[in-house]
């Protein structure tokens, strides 16, 4: 079934325009504008070039996914094929399913707002025109990644997005930015390396580099040790992508240093490179390696999933001076973990349970890289104890929709029922409690049992946030100590005069003429009414949601709430072409 007819060879030109596009939109935005483009304001007008490209990106993916046929999200659709470099059989081979099409559609959505967001709020750095070029190559890269059926291309448009989020960091960022940059870089580059080789040994010892044919052979034409070491290496390099514990530390000082658009597109798109390529590659094409590695990979991701969430815990206690963006990038080690255990199932509910998690975390974690970007911006700081409030100077208090916003965003990524957070790793646990035929179910339900864990502390730093941010931490009343240092008072002299008028609550002695009361003075902080208790001065209030926030915002909200109520949109598309993948091309 399609919603709209479109012809094969407009879906053609839509999906090689989606992936085309952004490049030639980035070149023309370090082009001069002509003169009736320019308008008032060149920086504003390179500006609003990027909302425009992303914009047309969008409708073009709106257009695809309407003109998909729902019916069969098993079979490759919008496909083109033609030969590239003959000598090695290397294809311009493009094409999406059931599993490519959602997070097609995310990244253009996410780099759209994020386009959006920079339009009425750019970051502070240099011009407008770099940061415009980088980040549609950046959405160029990442959409080629989700649409290529050929090996090489996929590494390709794998490496392609490295360049533009190194200098997106490094000239954008903010403190200690080169330092995270550099570690970016280098983290991704030598597994990429590693990843090359593996890509390279399958597609010579089988003949091809095309993903289809790839996933129709199922790995029969590959000895089980070749596939033990392809897995291996190109393992490994997806892995530093996705990021797996141990090969994470990149990403938390990224995440710290980058700016917001950054913090958005790396945590809603790019970890998302690398469970796409476990998902398309390494299943389908090497099984048996998988087969052999999946304990260890599901061991690795539950040690993830603890790991961040013990991360979070400790960022997130009163005096630790955690950094709130830190804090969310640790729970992305978390919330990837999930999607891992979910593929190292094998199974058919473990792994659509992993392509939930994975579109589900690309909303609701840009949604708080978003909502915490603007806090950065009104409070100055991202520092949990600044933001805590010990005066009072709450979310709640301060910008009300901005603490509903960011407790609905928290309670979502803990996974809270009726929210998109939930489904993917309710699915993900289910799969682990029976795995595929061959791995052992023991281990499986034990990595089951930590992982379901794991929730519960993510639900623990979750609250913690929303209590100290939202909230805020008041503090107690001091107590009044008598000073005992001073001479005792006679008691004659304590009793008050009673012909002399008192003004309430102003102690007097006997003998002297009693003091006026004080008439306060506008913006000053007036005595505290109860004795013992200072009064804190009122916080000044923040700006709340402003409408180019809401409009950048909203999207992500609605798919949060619409992925949670109605999750059968997105499992049917990915559940037939999943079970295709784990059957060896077999509908």
């Amino acid at each position: 079934m399609t919603v709209i007819d479109i012809s094969p060879s407009v879906m053609q030109f839509l999906l090689a325009f989606i992936v085309v596009g952004p490049l030639l939109g980035a070149v023309a935005a370090l082009l001069p504008a002509p003169p009736g483009l320019k308008g008032r304001n060149p920086d504003q007008a390179v500006l609003r070039h990027g909302v425009t490209v992303t914009g047309a990106v969008l409708i073009a993916a709106i257009v695809l996914a309407v003109g998909f046929d729902h019916d069969h999200p098993a079979t490759m659709q919008a496909t083109t094929d033609i030969s590239w470099i003959p000598a090695l059989d290397v294809r311009i081979h493009l094409g999406i399913d059931g599993i490519s099409l959602p997070l097609l559609v995310l990244t253009a959505l996410l780099t759209f707002l994020c386009a959006l967001y920079s339009y009425f709020k750019p970051p502070a750095g240099p011009s407008p025109k770099a940061f415009v070029a980088l980040v549609l190559v950046l959405e160029s890269g990442t959409l080629a990644t989700f649409a290529v059926l050929d090996l090489l291309l996929f590494f390709l448009a794998f490496e392609m997005v490295l360049i533009p989020m190194y200098f997106l960091i490094n000239r954008w960022g903010g403190d200690q930015r080169q330092a995270a940059a550099w570690k970016f870089i280098l983290y991704t580059l030598l597994g990429s390396v590693v990843m090359l080789l593996g890509l390279l040994l399958v597609g010579l010892k089988s003949g091809t580099f095309d993903m289809v044919a790839l996933a129709t052979d199922n790995g029969r034409g590959l000895t089980t040790s070749v596939q033990i070491i392809a897995v291996l290496a190109i393992g490994i390099g997806l892995a530093v992508k996705t990021p797996m514990w141990p090969l994470h530390s990149w990403l938390p000082d990224a995440h710290t240093a980058a700016p917001t658009v950054g913090s958005v597109l790396l945590a809603g798109v790019l970890l998302k490179m690398g469970t796409y390529g476990f998902v398309r590659i390494l299943l389908p094409a090497a099984p048996d390696g998988m087969r052999t590695f999946a304990p260890y990979l599901a061991a690795f991701a539950v040690v993830g999933i603890v790991y961040g969430s013990l991360a979070c815990l400790a960022l997130a206690r009163t005096g630790a001076k955690g950094d709130l963006k830190r804090l969310i990038a640790y729970s992305s080690v978390g919330h990837m973990g999930f999607v891992l255990l979910g593929i190292a199932t094998m199974t058919p509910t473990g792994v659509n349970g992993a392509l939930f998690a994975n579109i589900a975390h690309g909303l609701i974690t840009g949604l708080l890289f978003f909502l915490v970007g603007a806090v950065k911006d009104r409070y100055g700081t991202a520092d949990l104890d600044t933001l805590a409030g010990a005066t009072g100077a709450a979310l709640y208090g301060r910008a009300p929709r901005l603490g509903a916003l960011l407790a609905f965003a928290a309670v979502a990524s803990l996974g809270l029922p009726g929210l998109a957070g939930f489904w993917g790793e309710m699915l993900t646990l289910f799969g682990a409690y029976s795995p595929a035929e061959g791995l052992s179910r023991p281990a499986f339900r034990t990595f089951m049992a930590i992982g379901a864990f794991g929730t519960l502390l993510t639900a623990a730093y979750m609250l913690i946030v929303v209590r100290r941010v939202c909230m805020g931490e008041h503090a107690l009343p001091a107590r009044t100590t008598p000073d005992t240092s001073a001479p005792p008072v006679p008691s004659a002299a304590s009793a008050p005069d009673a012909q002399s008028p008192v003004t309430p609550g102003t102690p007097q002695t006997a003998g002297t003429t009693p003091a006026p009361a004080a008439t306060p003075t506008p913006g000053t902080l007036q005595a505290p009414t109860t004795p013992g208790a200072p009064q804190a001065p009122p916080a000044p209030q923040l700006a709340d949601v402003q409408p180019y926030e809401a409009a950048a915002w909203t999207p992500l909200v609605a798919l949060t709430v619409l992925a949670g109520l109605w999750p059968a949109v997105l499992l049917g598309l990915t559940d037939p072409a999943v079970q295709k993948l784990l059957s060896g091309g077999k509908s």
